[in-house]
């Protein structure tokens, strides 16, 4: 039997969110914001960003302090509720 994926919650739902807000508010692509990540040293693919922002993938501290990074901006950033 294939295992259950991993329940997205709320704080998970609204990084996924966040993520894809400032991406695509900065003009950058998926394969682009995985490049920056991987540049920084966390190697990631865009499958990886795609599957965050669609709530496929948890994304886990080391990644969104990755994508944080690659975006310019602190974590706190994507953390917070949107207004």
């Amino acid at each position: 039997m294939p295992p259950t994926p991993l329940e997205i919650g709320p704080a998970g739902n609204r990084v996924a969110l966040a993520i894809e807000r400032a991406r695509t508010a900065r003009g950058v692509a998926q394969r682009q914001l995985a490049a920056r990540a991987t540049a920084l040293g966390h190697p990631m693919t865009v499958t990886t960003i795609s599957r965050i922002e669609r709530r496929r993938r948890r994304c886990d501290v080391d990644d969104l302090v990755a994508i944080a990074a690659a975006l310019g901006v602190s974590p706190l950033v994507l953390l917070q509720p949107a207004v």
